[in-house]
């Protein structure tokens, strides 16, 4: 049984990494340390212009899913797909372009078990393994902690929604595992989901997530869109740091897709070190606090046992 408090750290660490990392997603580190030294401290303006504390379609989606999982009382691919749907018409500031194609593609009457497929089917190497699924997808560790079989799969099938791409969807449920792992108290929860997942994952994925923490350069750690690059990042920062605050500031101030980095690191980092590892000042600045602490305790607290 997941404890709400340790729920509650996993969703505000997302959302904080996203809101560190907003204002200066596709900088360098270089230049973000020519202009700000280190970011520790919530930006406002930058990339995307919005106010400090402002989130992005990593939050926005992983609060879809949360909605879905605690309203719908289990994993229904369809509710999530139409959730998505609605965020899209809403305008959102940030969107990935295989996010939106395969929203575009679900509207126009494509099942949701079928749209990401649409959309990758069509995507050349090198644009169809982005980290628009690993970004979201934390909600479904802390629904599904107690059943990691389930949860890979529902990691997998969420991910497909958007992102088919094996690479994706074993990412999202190496994460997830190694996420539920820390809420259970695993102390290797990293090594025990690469061994469940080995058999049927992509070896390249295996093979790198194999290399955290021991086998890494951490100045050569990439910060890229790629899911796999994401993934090895976020898991470096999140399992050597010395606190959730530590891992999303190393993280966010590596640069490139800062945001995402950080929103998956402070998901990771959380769970391993809990809630109260998150500074309050960025707690009191981020949007959407209540709902994301009233989520994570209804995602604790419900039977969340069925799939659809």
């Amino acid at each position: 049984m997941v404890t709400p408090d340790a729920a509650t750290g996993v969703v505000l660490g997302l959302a904080c990494g996203d809101a560190l990392g907003r204002p200066v997603e596709f900088r360098s580190g270089e230049s973000i340390a020519d202009q700000h030294g280190t970011v520790t401290e919530m930006l406002g303006h930058g990339t995307h212009g919005q106010p400090a504390g402002t989130v992005t379609d990593d939050t926005d989606l992983a609060l879809c899913i949360a909605r879905s999982l605690v309203e719908q009382g289990g994993f229904n691919g369809t509710d999530i797909a139409d959730r998505f749907h609605e965020w899209y018409e809403s305008d959102p500031f940030d969107i990935g372009l295989m996010t939106a194609d395969a929203i575009r593609e679900y509207a126009n009457g494509t099942s949701w078990r079928d749209a990401g497929r649409e959309v990758w089917q069509h995507r050349a190497e090198g644009s169809n393994a982005g980290n628009g699924s690993v970004m979201r997808c934390a909600p479904h560790a802390i629904a599904f902690a107690d059943d990691p079989d389930t949860l890979a799969q529902v990691s997998r099938q969420s991910s497909a929604i958007t992102h088919h791409d094996p690479r994706c969807t074993y990412g999202c449920a190496v994460l997830n595992c190694t996420i539920a792992g820390y809420l259970q108290g695993d102390d290797d929860p990293l090594t025990g989901a690469l061994d469940r997942l080995e058999r049927d994952a992509p070896d390249e994925l295996v093979e790198t997530l194999r290399l955290v923490p021991d086998h890494v350069d951490e100045s050569q750690l990439p910060n890229s869109g790629y899911v796999v690059h994401t993934l090895q990042t976020a898991l470096y920062d999140a399992l050597t740091a010395d606190s959730a605050e530590d891992a999303i500031v190393t993280a966010v101030n590596r640069g490139g897709d800062t945001d995402t980095i950080g929103a998956v690191t402070g998901a990771l980092a959380s769970a391993r070190f809990g809630s109260d590892s998150l500074p309050e000042r960025w707690l009191t600045t981020i949007d959407y606090r209540e709902d994301l602490e009233l989520l994570a305790q209804a995602l604790a607290t419900t039977d969340i046992d069925e799939r659809m």
